[in-house]
Parts: C-alpha cells; sequence; structure tokens
C-alpha cells in the first residue's frame, strides 16, 4: 500500500499565521533587523503506559506559539509568544531587536569582532510538506491504542517464563510555519510513533531477573505501523519469550577479543553517538561544549580523516521516507537534502546550519537547523544519519558465516561515550556465540568497547540492501536549554574484526 498523501489539519491552517508572521517581520525591518525569521509551532504529544496489561498512565499536551529571531548588528536576538494578536507579534519581534542590540554590545565589550552572517538560501514561496503516513494516529481513539497495547501485553504474559510486561505508546504530531524576509514561507506537517514492550523474567528460585525489549524502531509513520505496514509484530511478540527464557539460561562471556557482526537494530545507536553527534559542525568547532561535549572529528581533518575502513559509507539525510529528522524545510527555512558524511572511509562532510556553513566557508547549509518547541531558538540537530549497505552485498547469515569465532549482537540497550565521541562501549538486547559459521546459543553480560576509528576501521564487511534497517530515537538530546529532537539512523548488518568483549558483570565488580 502507497502512503496516502495527506493535507495539512485545516485546524493549523485556520490559526492566524500570516497576519502574525507579517506584523513581527514588518516591525523587524522597521527597526533595521538584517535578517528576520518566523516560526510558529504547534506540537501535540500523546502517550498511553501499561504495566501487566493494565494502565498505568497516559498523557495528551499541545505546545503552541510562535517565535522571532533576528539578526542586529551582527548578533543573534530570539523572543517567543503566545498572544495571537498582530500587537503582541510585534512586541515579541521587537524584544528579539533589543535582545541582539545587547548581544552585540556583550560581543563588543568582550573584544571579538565576530558577526552572525547566514549562508545564502534559494526563496521557498508558499511551499506546503506533509511527511509520509497513512493514518494520523491522533485520528485513533485513545482506547483503541490502549486496546492494542493490553492485547499484546496479555500474549506476552500467557507465555510461560514471563513474569512483568511492560508497554507504551507515544505520538506525536508536529506543525510548523515558517516565514522570514527573504520572501520564504513554508508550511509542515510532521506524524511519528514509538510503540515498545518489554517482557521481564524472574527466577523465584535465584531472584535473578532480565528482559527482552522489542527491537521495531520508532518511525516517522502513522497508525498503520501497529497494524501491520512496516514492521511484524505478531512475529516479534511470538518470539520474545522464547528468546527471554534463553538469555535467563545463557552463560556469562569470557572477556577478550572477538569478530562482531551486529544487527542494524543495534548498530543504529553505534552510528548516531560515534558519527551522528561526531560530524555535528557546531561541536567540531567547539560552540556545542559544556551540555554534551565536543567532537574528536576537527574541521582541520575535513577530507584527511580515516574515520573507518573503505567499505565505510555515511550520509545525512533529510529526505529519507518515514525517517524521524526527514524534513520538507529546515527551521532556517532550507530545504531539505541528502550529502556524503563519510566516504570510502575518508571524512568529507558535517552537518551545518546557515551560521556555521557561512563561517566555514562550507556555501549553503544542508538544513539542519531545529527548535523543538516555539519557546526554543532553533539549534543545529542531526539529520538522518545512515550508514549504506554494499549493493549486492551479502545478507546477514552470510556475514556470520565468515566468522570463526565471534558474537552476533541483536538491539541497543546500554550505552557510554566520552566527551569528544570517541571512547565508547554498548551493550545489547541479546548476543549470540558464533563458532565456525553458525549462531551456538546466547550469552550474557555482554559489551563492546573500541575507540570510534579503531571500531570503523575494523569493519570489514557491510551487509545488502536486504539487511538494511531505518532505527532510531524520539529523544536525542542536545542544548542549553535543553532540546530534545527525534532521529532516524539506517545501516544494514555489518562484520567487525578484533573488537574488545568486556564482561559487564566482572566490570561492575572492580
Amino acid at each position: 500500500m502507497q502512503p496516502v498523501a495527506h493535507e495539512v489539519d485545516q485546524s493549523f491552517l485556520e490559526l492566524p499565521l500570516r497576519a502574525l508572521a507579517d506584523a513581527a517581520l514588518a516591525r523587524a525591518r522597521a527597526l533595521g533587523a538584517a535578517h528576520a525569521d518566523f516560526r510558529f509551532e504547534r506540537v501535540r504529544s500523546a502517550s498511553w503506559r501499561l504495566r501487566d496489561a493494565k494502565p498505568s498512565g497516559s498523557s495528551d499536551s499541545t505546545d503552541l506559539g510562535y517565535a522571532m529571531r533576528v539578526v542586529h548588528g551582527g548578533a543573534w536576538g530570539f523572543a517567543s509568544g503566545v498572544d495571537l494578536s498582530m500587537d503582541a507579534a510585534a512586541r515579541v519581534a521587537g524584544q528579539a531587536v533589543a535582545m541582539a542590540r545587547l548581544s552585540a554590545k556583550v560581543i563588543k565589550a568582550a573584544g571579538s569582532d565576530e558577526r552572525v552572517e547566514l549562508a545564502e538560501e534559494p526563496v521557498h514561496e508558499d511551499r506546503t510538506w506533509v511527511s509520509s503516513y497513512e493514518i494520523n494516529p491522533f485520528d485513533v481513539p485513545g482506547e483503541e491504542k490502549a486496546a492494542l497495547l493490553a492485547d499484546w501485553s496479555g500474549r506476552l504474559l500467557r507465555a510461560d517464563g514471563v513474569a512483568h510486561v511492560d508497554a507504551s505508546l507515544l505520538t506525536v504530531q508536529e506543525n510548523k510555519f515558517y516565514a522570514d524576509t527573504a520572501g520564504t514561507v513554508t508550511t509542515q506537517q510532521r506524524v511519528r510513533v514509538h510503540p515498545q514492550l518489554t517482557a521481564v523474567a524472574v527466577d523465584g528460585t535465584s531472584g535473578e531477573f532480565d528482559s527482552m525489549r522489542t527491537i521495531a524502531p520508532p518511525v516517522g509513520r502513522g497508525w498503520e505501523y501497529l497494524t501491520g505496514t512496516g514492521w511484524d509484530w505478531n512475529s516479534e511478540l511470538e518470539e520474545i519469550p522464547g528468546l527471554l527464557a534463553e538469555k535467563m539460561r545463557a552463560p556469562s562471556v569470557e572477556a577478550g577479543t572477538y569478530d562482531l557482526v551486529v544487527d542494524p537494530s543495534n548498530l543504529w545507536l553505534t552510528i548516531h553517538e560515534s558519527i551522528g553527534h561526531a560530524t555535528e559542525l557546531d561541536r567540531a568547532l567547539g560552540y556545542e561544549a559544556a551540555y554534551a561535549g565536543t567532537s574528536f572529528a576537527t574541521f582541520d581533518q575535513l577530507g584527511k580523516l580515516a574515520y573507518g575502513s573503505s567499505v565505510m559509507n555515511v550520509t545525512g539525510d533529510r529526505t529519507v521516507e518515514h525517517g524521524l529528522a526527514t524534513i520538507g524545510y529546515d527551521d532556517e527555512g532550507v530545504a531539505g537534502q541528502s550529502w556524503d558524511l563519510v566516504k570510502d572511509g575518508t571524512l568529507v562532510g558535517y552537518q551545518t546550519d546557515r551560521r556555521i556553513a557561512k563561517l566555514t566557508g562550507l556555501g549553503r547549509s544542508n538544513g539542519c537547523a531545529y527548535a523543538d518547541s516555539p519557546g526554543h531558538v532553533p539549534v543545529q540537530r542531526m539529520a538522518n544519519v545512515s550508514l549504506q549497505p554494499e549493493p549486492g552485498g551479502l545478507s546477514t547469515e552470510d556475514l556470520i558465516g565468515g566468522v570463526e569465532r565471534g558474537i552476533y549482537v541483536v538491539g541497543d540497550r546500554s550505552w557510554s561515550i566520552d566527551m569528544q565521541r570517541f571512547n565508547f562501549q554498548f551493550t545489547g538486547q541479546r548476543f549470540y556465540r558464533i563458532e565456525n559459521g553458525r549462531l551456538a546459543g546466547q550469552l550474557r553480560d555482554v559489551a563492546y568497547q573500541s575507540t570510534t576509528t579503531d571500531f570503523w576501521g575494523s569493519m570489514e564487511k557491510v551487509g545488502g540492501p536486504q539487511t538494511y534497517v531505518l532505527g532510531g530515537a524520539f529523544n536525542c538530546g542536545k542544548a542549553q536549554p535543553g532540546q530534545v529532537a527525534a532521529v532516524s539512523h539506517g545501516c544494514p548488518s555489518a562484520l567487525f574484526r578484533g573488537v574488545n568483549i568486556l564482561n559487564t558483570t566482572q566490570e561492575a565488580g572492580r
């Protein structure tokens, strides 16, 4: 079934979007702003949570308002409001200009001559974009959502060995209207969903317990994702109890060096932390430092850094269908694009917004400005950063077949990485011992540890398109005040040679 071509909700279009924008932009022009942009947002978020098939909580909230950002005197100014009158919008624009004037004085007093300038972007007049989905989850009654989660939970609870089940569903509809002094005007609507179930087993004799979570990723889809399109929920739910029982009986891993075959359900998170964040150019330049660190992939290494092996090809993408970071236009009016970050193992690109692109001479921004609410200023945020498969490449089974002694990793769990995105370790939902090219049962207490360049340098093969899955998360954090963004990461299965494996119980005891 092809996704339905939806229109923007009429209730959003009936808000005084143009009138507010015109009032605010006119005031900014009159006050001498070199650039001004107006952004009106309505973000509705709803969630349902069940514990052992019984409701344990739900929420439904809407964040609505508008923001004004200006460049005046070479400095940024920002203000936001919720009063939907023309006079209020003009006042907010005046507040943004006043902030810019104050910032310019502070910058001058500090002895800096840096001025905010923005990379050029074509004007996009009266453009509308809606993400790809079939059924808006907000058109489905809450009772129906809770009933489906209860049914899924009941299936797991009825299985032998499952003591508890947690189930949740997060849904978001994001509407944005953008206009700037250059003449760009865009209206957008994005929908995304994140269903998740976790089964827990408890050994009544020893008191030991463990869990197994679904590996279905969050996606930029609608309700159809839970009812048949895009994921085989019935098969996954049927498999989880047996997988969890095997995990409870599995032996603890012997620490050492192993070859790894990493499934996309795990590898997406390693991509996110060691490539996605590391290639945000504001980090590499040191502009993002206090909250979540900088990056080892500094700007002077562009075109030089051996990020990984020759089979490593990574793209930044704001256009892939169903991607959580897919947009028509970013929060600076830049059209969505796709570009290379790592080519044949070498760092060749970064993620940028208009200011950073101009500052570094990279030309046009690749559309990575985003704010998670009308009360927050846009900051440089991550695109869908994805490892590309090998055309005609191997299946996951064939990758495993090329390993004599190794481990197959499935599903994400915990992770740790340093402030420069270099030293890391990751765990997973389940791990399988590989002996002579075959899976030989599950292992427990496994974590793989490496540095970013060593890990990606050890990647010998990537699977074919048939192994490719678009993973991701709703909760990528950045900036101060903190902002949260949703982002996807696609990848195939991949084979890594000679990776250090830790036993997590031994490490915890040290």
